[in-house]
């Protein structure tokens, strides 16, 4: 399966780093392939890093303006022209959607996500890994959304959070078709 995960090119908080090698080590211990952003800095080095030492394949998509930061040693490296280039490719190579702790940029990435697969352009599996609370707020907006008529269909058919890297892949191995 072609596992796309959205998070962090900055260094973070050791909880965060050690979830994502967790994510890393299932990836790759399953048989799975990871598709990023490509990025050798940050969570999505380490991300990179643990799928490779459990003999996973690592895809990046990364962009003509960051290519100096992609990963050398990638299994197979896409540079495109533009973000909007790049967040296509992505989504178009991807069978599920992980999405790690991040800044704006991931948030715009999973919002995205969210509202394409909300107009039926896609039916992807789109698990937010919820390490240590990241994402509560988050989590109850969209509740907010949801109990108040915001969204065309449930939540739960929308996005699934997970509180570990076990249960984020127990769930998308569970449910993808």
């Amino acid at each position: 399966m072609n596992i796309c995960v959205f998070g962090s090119v900055n260094d973070v908080e050791k909880k965060y780093a050690q979830a994502t090698a967790g994510l890393a080590k299932l990836i790759g211990e399953n048989g799975h392939t990871l598709i990023y952003g490509g990025s050798d800095r940050g969570l999505l080095k380490v991300l990179a890093n643990g799928v490779q030492r459990a003999n996973g394949k690592v895809v990046g998509i990364s962009v003509e303006f960051l290519k100096d930061h992609a990963r050398k040693n990638a299994d197979e490296m896409i540079i495109t022209k533009d973000i909007k280039e790049r967040k296509e490719t992505l989504l178009k190579r991807a069978d599920v959607i992980i999405v790690l702790v991040g800044g704006v940029g991931t948030l715009d990435e999973v919002t995205e996500i969210l509202e394409l697969k909300k107009h039926k352009m896609h039916q992807k599996l789109v698990v937010i890994l919820n390490t240590d609370n990241f994402y509560e707020g988050l989590k109850i907006q969209l509740a907010k959304m949801d109990e108040e008529g915001f969204l065309p269909f449930s939540l739960k058919e929308l996005v699934y959070f997970a509180d570990t890297p076990e249960e984020a892949i127990g769930y998308i191995e569970k449910n993808h078709k």
